[in-house]
């Protein structure tokens, strides 16, 4: 590559350093995020599992594998960037899902337990 190409290469900004995502990347990114997602939105429809509790937890873990999916296929981010700093955003990232989710499930929980009127059938006239 000869000095002017270089230059011309540069003055465009693909050559500043951060990690650029190739047509394959993407493809393989947006594959996994439609299958990530079909599968648990077939889970409930089919109603493959008997129990709730297993379908929401399997719900919960292809969550939480389509959050890395979509930082690395698509933020780029990995732990050689940036001198590591990416990876704790990514571990940072991770434990507000958590507290999220937890959290989440937590509060509606306890609402159903709490707030919906049990049904007694033998007082009804």
């Amino acid at each position: 590559m000869s000095a002017k190409s270089k230059v011309e290469h540069n003055s465009h900004g693909h050559d500043d350093g951060h990690a650029h995502g190739s047509l394959k990347s993407y493809l393989i990114g947006f594959g996994l995020s439609v299958v990530l997602t079909a599968v648990p939105f077939w889970l409930v429809m089919s109603g493959a599992l008997d129990s709730k509790q297993a379908t929401g937890l399997i719900i919960m873990a292809f969550a939480v594998v389509q959050i890395v999916v979509h930082m690395i296929f698509f933020l780029h981010m990995n732990v050689r960037s940036e001198n590591g700093w990416t990876i704790l955003a990514l571990i940072f990232t991770l434990v507000l899902v958590i507290i999220t989710l937890t959290g989440s499930l937590w509060v509606m929980y306890h609402l159903n337990t709490n707030m919906m009127p049990s049904m007694d059938m033998s007082q009804m006239p």
